[in-house]
């Protein structure tokens, strides 16, 4: 059976979903391939808002200078201006859409201080429920688009393609659906790492399709590894321990361990501390120092975990986390919450140009399965879910001035052309061991082998990156090497990896 609309899009997470509706609202015909009902993707966990510089002390030049200077030299200057630049109005078309941000007093948007920004810029919605509420509402405006065709729980294994050029997907039920122009919004891979704050199907299925298609994936070795994710600390007597002499969270909690507790909270004052009480770091600085940090003080003290002090933290700013906390057996209030890193978002992914084009014809990425430069070797809090935003806009746009391949057919499917597989538990644990926050060369060399086709792409790029830049520490290159500065590692099936400067212009992704 085929199915044929003007936009094909991929992935029901923020990205996906206003993607669509961008091409819905200029009269295109869409379909949404969701390989979970709407509503279940990644964005829904997202506690982190939206970066943009809504207020009058800050202006976008502030936001793309706290963007640049987050990234570590590795920024593509033109990507983080589009950003920043269009950031805000993209708050405003949200609000058009019904969507209710979280307001002071006064009726003013309550705008947030995450690490790494010099000013209150993120928007937030129901606290730390956000993504929550961002994909709640886009879903149900998706849902009741007449131009919109949903196909849920329908996972993709194939992109079909004629020469150079995509032409649509075929999907696990033996569907073809053929489109002017294919965006694949699928989201990121970070669990594909033993330890993740990310749900289970986040193991980069949307990159491996890309790549097998003929795509350029890009900085697979920047991946963000978030410092403050919960850790589940069993007590012998099975009983949690409470009181100021031992108000450490103990248990097991159900479901808590790898939660993520949002940047946010230490923006309203909470303190990261050791487990002699000793605070050990700038809470704000940027993410990458923050868990390196947190790293490197579990190994002096031999500890599993450091310690949140939120107790100082109005719960009621916070109600989502609060709640799952308390939840899984941690009183907030009134215990310290044992946090320790966990992969989190990867910078890297399908290389796009400023308006969502991968160097496939045909095809476009958008949100965490996309890279466009913009996050360079750290991303800085709160700019995915405006990435998602405006780069979905910019896709919308390019993908209906997208020409229909004419007389093009798809190529005939392969014998076998399977869902990506997910990684095993021994991938995952080798992953965290050799390509976590701290890598060497022996360790990612044994992860070239590993049987998942994604390690293997991880550790390549992984090894090309012969220096120590944001995220990506290498012990055995302790330091940043000025001539990387705008490089970043590319990836073509049939060739060794490269590295490329991208050009700081407001166009197609190029290399020089």
């Amino acid at each position: 059976m085929t199915s044929e609309a003007q936009v094909g899009v991929v992935g029901a997470g923020l990205a996906g979903l206003y993607t669509a509706l961008c091409s819905s609202q200029a009269r295109a015909s869409v379909v949404l391939v969701s390989a979970s009902p709407l509503a279940g993707s990644s964005s829904y966990w997202a506690q982190g808002g939206l970066a943009a510089a809504m207020s009058s002390p800050d202006s976008p030049e502030l936001h793309l200078r706290d963007t640049v200077v987050a990234g570590r030299g590795a920024v593509r200057t033109s990507a983080a201006r589009v950003l920043c630049d269009e950031a805000p109005a993209a708050v405003r078309a949200l609000e058009t859409l019904g969507v209710l941000f979280d307001c002071d007093q006064e009726g003013r948007l309550a705008l947030g201080l995450e690490g790494g920004h010099s000013a209150r810029r993120v928007v937030h919605a129901g606290g730390a429920a956000t993504g929550r509420r961002l994909v709640a509402r886009l879903s149900a405006l998706v849902a009741d688009d007449p131009r919109i065709t949903v196909i849920e729980n329908r996972r993709v294994v194939e992109l079909l393609s004629s020469g150079d050029r995509c032409l649509g997907v075929r999907l696990d039920d033996g569907q073809a659906l053929i489109s002017a122009a294919t965006v694949l919004a699928t989201g990121g891979a970070c669990a594909s790492w033993a330890r993740t704050t990310n749900p289970a199907g986040a193991t980069g299925g949307g990159l491996l399709l890309a790549y097998a298609a003929g795509a350029t994936l890009a900085d697979l070795e920047l991946v963000q590894f978030h410092p403050t994710a919960v850790v589940a600390q069993p007590d012998d007597s099975g009983a949690a321990q409470n009181g100021e002499a031992g108000c450490r969270a103990r248990g097991k909690p159900e479901g808590i361990d790898g939660f993520l507790v949002t940047e946010a909270i230490r923006g309203e004052g909470a303190t990261l501390l050791d487990h002699d009480g000793q605070r050990f770091v700038d809470e704000l600085a940027p993410r990458d120092e923050v868990a390196r940090a947190v790293q490197r003080r579990m190994a002096l003290t031999g500890a599993a975990s450091v310690d949140l002090d939120m107790r100082s933290v109005d719960p009621a700013l916070f109600p989502t986390v609060v709640s799952a906390l308390r939840r899984g057996g941690i009183d907030p209030e009134r215990q310290l919450v044992p946090v320790a890193p966990a992969a989190h978002y990867m910078m890297g992914g399908i290389a796009t140009d400023l308006d969502a084009r991968s160097t496939l014809a045909g095809l476009y990425a958008v949100g965490e399965c996309s890279c466009t430069g913009l996050h360079g070797a750290n991303r800085l809090a709160s700019n995915s879910l405006s990435e998602c935003l405006v780069f979905g806009a910019r896709a919308a746009r390019a993908a209906l001035a997208q020409p229909a391949a004419s007389g093009a057919e798809p190529a005939a499917p392969a014998d076998t052309a399977p869902s990506p597989a997910q990684p095993s538990a021994e991938s995952r644990e080798a992953l965290w061991r050799h390509a976590g926050l701290e890598r060497d060369c022996p360790g990612l060399a044994q992860l070239v082998d590993d049987p998942h086709p994604l390690v293997s792409l991880i550790a390549r790029s992984a090894l090309a990156r012969a220096e120590s830049r944001g995220a990506h520490e290498r012990r055995d290159f302790p330091d940043s090497d000025p001539a990387l500065d705008g490089m970043h590692v590319t990836l073509e099936a049939g060739r060794e990896p490269r590295l490329e400067h991208w050009v700081q212009l407001p166009a197609r992704l190029t290399s020089t």
